[in-house]
C-alpha cells in the first residue's frame, strides 16, 4: 500500500469514528432527548399571549412558538429529526419542581428570571420584559395603589405580584385584602365577577386576559409600575450544553429578525381564539436586549 493509500485509509477510519463520537459527546438533557425521542415542554393554560391553551391539549403563544423553534434547532444539532414535543401543563406552584426533578425539559410560559429561582433552575436569554401593574374595571375609578384601601386585590398563587405592591411607596398605610386564583384565568374571573377590585400581574398577562374577556372594554390596565421583570424559558441547572443550545437558537432568532416578527405576531396582531389584538408595541428594554442579549435576573433591573 503506497503512502496516499495509507492516508486515505486513515481518513476513512477517522470519519467512521467521528459520528459515534459526536453522539457520545452528548450529555444531560441533550442526551435524554436523543435517548427518549421526545422533548417535554412545560407550558401554561392562561398566560396569553406568552402561553395558553386553545383546548383539546393544544397550546400556543409567543413563548410556545419560540420554544418550538428552539427545539427544531436542537433536533438539528443532535441529528434527531424524529424527536417529538410532549406538552405538559404546569402552574405557578409546580413549574420549578417539575423542571428540577426532570419531568419537564424546558418550561415555556411566563416565568420571571430572579436570583432566588437561579438557585434552583437555569434560564435562557431574556425574550420578554414585563411590567407588573393592575387591571381594574373601567368604571371603578381606580388609577393608583393608594385608592385600594379597604379593597380586595386578586393575584395568582405562586407569584410575587402583591409582594411588589405592598412594598411600593404608595402602599404605605393602605390596608387591602388579598385573594388568590389558582391560575391567571381564575384570578381574572375574581375581578370579572366582582369578588376582587383589582388583579395585579404582569401587564402582558393582564392584556391577554382582557382581550379574551366577554367584554374587553369593561377593563383597563392602570396604576404604578410595581416591578420590571425579565421573562425567559427555564430548564435544569448545571447543564451547560443544553443552555448553550437554547441560547444559540435564541441568538440566531434575534440576529435574523425572527424574534421581532414573532413579537409582532403575538403582541400586535389578532390572536386566537377571539382574533383580537393586544396592541402592545415592543418596549425599549426588549429592543435593547435583542441588540445585546443577556440572561440577567430581575434584581439587575432594579439596581439604582
Amino acid at each position: 500500500m503506497n503512502g496516499n493509500s495509507v492516508l486515505i485509509a486513515a481518513l476513512v477510519a477517522l470519519a467512521a469514528i467521528a459520528v459515534p463520537a459526536q453522539s457520545q459527546n452528548l450529555t444531560g438533557t441533550l442526551q435524554k432527548i436523543k435517548d427518549s425521542g421526545k422533548v417535554v415542554m412545560g407550558t401554561r393554560d392562561s398566560s396569553a399571549p406568552l402561553a395558553y391553551t386553545l383546548g383539546g391539549g393544544k397550546y400556543t403563544g409567543y413563548h410556545v412558538e419560540l420554544c418550538e423553534r428552539i427545539i427544531d434547532s436542537i433536533k438539528r444539532q443532535i441529528k434527531a429529526p424524529a424527536v417529538k414535543i410532549e406538552y405538559v401543563l404546569v402552574t405557578s406552584q409546580n413549574r420549578i419542581p417539575l423542571v428540577e426533578n426532570g419531568t419537564v425539559d424546558i418550561e415555556c410560559g411566563s416565568t420571571t428570571n430572579n436570583v432566588a429561582r437561579q438557585k434552583q433552575v437555569a434560564f435562557g436569554l431574556t425574550t420578554y420584559v414585563t411590567e407588573v401593574r393592575m387591571a381594574v374595571k373601567a368604571n371603578s375609578g381606580i388609577k393608583s395603589i393608594n385608592q385600594l384601601n379597604g379593597k380586595t386585590v386578586a393575584t395568582t398563587t405562586g407569584t410575587t405580584s402583591v409582594q411588589h405592591m405592598r412594598k411600593h411607596e404608595r402602599a404605605t398605610g393602605i390596608d387591602f385584602k388579598t385573594v388568590f386564583g389558582k391560575d391567571h384565568s381564575d384570578s381574572f374571573l375574581l375581578l370579572e365577577s366582582g369578588r376582587a377590585d383589582a388583579f395585579v400581574m404582569d401587564d402582558n398577562i393582564l392584556a391577554g386576559n382582557i382581550a379574551n374577556a366577554k367584554n374587553p372594554k369593561d377593563f383597563v390596565i392602570t396604576g404604578e409600575v410595581l416591578s420590571v421583570e425579565p421573562i425567559a424559558v427555564m430548564f435544569r441547572k448545571d447543564d451547560p450544553a443544553f443552555k448553550k443550545a437554547v441560547d444559540d437558537a435564541i441568538r440566531a432568532m434575534m440576529k435574523s429578525g425572527g424574534l421581532e416578527k414573532l413579537y409582532v405576531r403575538w403582541f400586535q396582531s389578532p390572536i386566537p381564539p377571539r382574533n383580537s389584538s393586544l396592541n402592545m408595541p415592543m418596549g425599549a428594554t426588549l429592543k435593547g436586549l435583542i441588540a445585546s442579549p443577556n440572561d440577567k435576573p430581575m434584581e439587575d433591573y432594579t439596581k439604582k
